[in-house]
């Protein structure tokens, strides 16, 4: 199924509008399975759906995005980067429209949770990995795979080639390091709020 799927993301490429919805029906149950893995301990009646999330990551990853597939893996790990970009648009659109409130620890273990209340922590997690891709790349890149597209070691491995046992090394590392920046973000926010009430 490798070969077929980068063979038929060349064709998409080349314009073949058959192609296009041959892929769909190769790839929509993955993407779904890391939509569904992203939100699999979500609350009820959360807004973002994993249909809606696998449908718009679709649309822009075979749409007039200028994108040159490479093979399948390749594929898969710019759909990761799509899922948390969107993931990240909406959790801002959240926070736009609700303002203050308690926001709750996000689990990098979890790799799910998305109701209102942790729209705030996904924008603080998003900004972190951000940090660590500027500190080591790879280790942001097992982190993206891991945590907005749900893969498993063993296809990370795949997709960024290392084997399993060293994406699990890399995962411990990352982990380690996301909550050491994210428990210091949080305490500067507090201490932000402290000194804002004292004022």
């Amino acid at each position: 199924m490798d070969d077929q799927i980068t063979r038929l993301l060349a064709e998409v490429q080349a314009g073949d509008a058959g192609a296009k919805a041959k892929l769909a029906s190769l790839v929509y149950a993955d993407l779904h399975r890391m939509a569904a893995g992203f939100m699999l301990r979500e609350r009820p009646g959360q807004t973002l759906q994993p249909t809606v999330l696998v449908h718009d990551a679709f649309l822009r990853l075979l749409g007039p995005s200028g994108y040159t597939w490479q093979s399948r893996s390749h594929f898969y790990a710019v759909a990761a980067q799509v899922m948390r970009r969107i993931l990240i648009d909406h959790a801002r659109g959240r926070n736009a429209a609700k303002r203050g409130g308690n926001a709750s620890h996000i689990y990098l273990d979890d790799a799910t949770i998305l109701s209102d209340e942790h729209w705030e922590d996904l924008i603080d997690l998003d900004r972190t990995l951000d940090c660590l891709a500027e500190h080591d790349a790879r280790l942001a890149r097992v982190v993206e795979l891991r945590f907005f597209a749900g893969m498993t070691e063993e296809e990370i491995g795949e997709v960024i080639g290392l084997s399993s046992r060293q994406v699990k090394r890399d995962w411990k590392v990352a982990k380690a390091w996301m909550y050491a920046e994210l428990s210091g973000l949080k305490n500067r926010d507090r201490n932000d709020d402290r000194s804002m009430g004292t004022r």
